[in-house]
């Protein structure tokens, strides 16, 4: 921490910073970027992150002079992430300090995030990020704000922007942090996250608080470590960099505005191609036609399909090679073709739409039939009846209608799933054959297989309804009385 017996000079300060040269240079650019990006409203309630580094004491001090222009409530919050136990209260007292300095509210939020981090398996870093923004919408829901003013400079857009390339992101990826967004976590609705210093240098700003001391400041000891991936790019890549192109900072926030301004084009086509696109939609499936999806070129097509998987509840979280094999099914895949992600999604290609879908696969319960007499299986909105007579003329496909001989059979009969072990044989194939093969050979896709009605007699399977029936239960010329099964499913 710099100059912590300055505490009581701070309002001094900001009484007479008005006059200091490179106070209003800096004031009038971040002024510039908020009017550009339309950051802020007459009236707004602003909650500040603070965490009593340079930027973040940079961004309470500006607003401060702000608050009058735009008539603001400014309130700000300190997040505790439970990582410095050693340094927390300090900075607490730091952050309430200068706070009370300004006449600015202040709140405390404590976070867990190693326990969030085991929990969700997600990084140290990653798991920061969401509480913080969860703590930041819990503080503006108490103090009514609809505002919440971060830190991040044109030197974090830089880190962003190395930090996507070695990822291997796309252009929404490479577009960095953009200075408006809405943040939408389930507590309060439409709260915006602003970002006034996006487009000043984190040099401008140190310059600016180094030539005033009356100005404390504190260094978090975590951004000093370079096993962080954006510390070591920070510390070690940008610095390289800057020594071939000095103006690097600059070069880089302005590529990512335009980007930026490019990706926006695209997501409105985006989202005037999807309209057309969806057949049907829950909150665990979307239904995409099928013939648009094959004739798109993929850049709109890589779009299209992104925005569809965020946009349904159930099926978010797919990776970027996961769009990739979608695209690939798309392109080349057969009809009744499928691939499987992580997480139980499932995508599947049927003849004129494709599903992208988390629901459980569907699994047929056990039934009890009775010659002559019906029963409706209700998971596959079907209907199996079974009939009998002294003769038959019509022997069906052996698929949806198939006759057996009644007296190898008898009269009750169950109808069920697939058991470990079953085995059957196959009508015209002439040996016996286990049910999985079977499946196997008649390409049906695993996710399909606890579907189909297994007709068993006792311990044997007589007919794999929609399929095939058991040769040893044939009827032939022999047989006296005739067993009849049809199989009718719902359209």
């Amino acid at each position: 921490m710099r100059g912590n017996d300055d505490f009581v000079c701070l309002c001094q300060f900001t009484k007479c910073v008005c006059i200091n040269k490179l106070f209003m240079e800096l004031l009038k650019k971040i002024r510039k970027t908020i009017i550009k990006y339309n950051m802020l409203s007459e009236g707004d309630n602003v909650i500040i992150g603070l965490s009593g580094g340079p930027d973040s004491v940079c961004l309470g001090i500006i607003l401060h002079k702000l608050r009058v222009d735009f008539n603001l409530t400014l309130n700000a919050v300190y997040v505790d992430h439970g990582l410095r136990p050693d340094e927390v209260e300090n900075e607490k007292a730091f952050c309430k300090n200068f706070c009370n300095n300004l006449g600015i509210g202040f709140f405390t939020k404590a976070v867990d995030v190693k326990e969030y981090a085991k929990d969700r398996k997600l990084n140290m870093q990653e798991a920061a990020r969401e509480l913080r923004y969860h703590a930041y919408e819990e503080v503006s829901k108490k103090a009514g704000a609809a505002k919440i003013a971060l830190g991040h400079t044109a030197d974090d857009q830089s880190e962003t922007f190395f930090m996507m390339l070695l990822r291997g992101s796309g252009m929404k990826g490479l577009s960095g942090i953009p200075p408006v967004r809405s943040l939408e976590l389930g507590i309060k609705k439409n709260i915006l996250i602003i970002r006034p210093l996006i487009e000043i240098e984190r040099k401008e700003i140190e310059e600016f608080l180094f030539q005033n001391s009356s100005l404390p400041f504190i260094v978090d000891s975590s951004n000093l470590k370079k096993d962080y991936f954006r510390n070591w790019i920070r510390l070690m890549i940008i610095p390289e960099f800057k020594k071939k192109s000095p103006a690097l900072v600059k070069s880089i926030s302005r590529m990512a505005d335009i980007l930026r301004e490019e990706d926006a084009y695209l997501e409105i086509i985006v989202t005037k191609t999807l309209m057309r696109l969806i057949s049907r939609k829950s909150a665990d499936a979307i239904e995409l036609f099928l013939l648009p999806l094959e004739t798109m070129g993929k850049p709109i097509l890589r779009r299209v399909l992104r925005r569809a998987v965020n946009e349904t509840e159930g099926i978010k979280g797919i990776d970027f090679i996961h769009i990739e094999d979608m695209i690939e099914l798309i392109k080349r895949g057969k009809s009744g073709d499928r691939i499987y992600l992580p997480k139980g999604i499932r995508v599947i290609k049927n003849y004129s739409t494709m599903v992208i879908t988390s629901r459980p696969p569907q699994k047929i319960s056990t039934y009890t039939i009775n010659v002559p007499g019906e029963v409706v299986l209700n998971e596959i909105k079907a209907v199996i009846k079974a009939s009998a007579g002294n003769k038959s003329d019509d022997y069906g496909d052996g698929k949806i209608t198939t006759v057996f001989d009644a007296d190898k059979i008898g009269t009750v009969l169950t109808i069920r799933q697939r058991e470990n072990g079953d085995f059957f044989y196959p009508s015209g194939f002439g040996k016996r054959k286990k049910l999985q093969d079977f499946f196997v050979d008649e390409k049906v896709p695993r996710d399909e297989r606890d579907s189909i009605p297994i007709v068993v007699s006792g311990n044997d399977i007589v007919w794999v309804a929609g399929f095939r029936g058991d040769e040893r239960f044939n009827a032939a010329a022999d047989t006296k009385r005739f067993l009849r099964l049809e199989f009718n499913k719902a359209l």
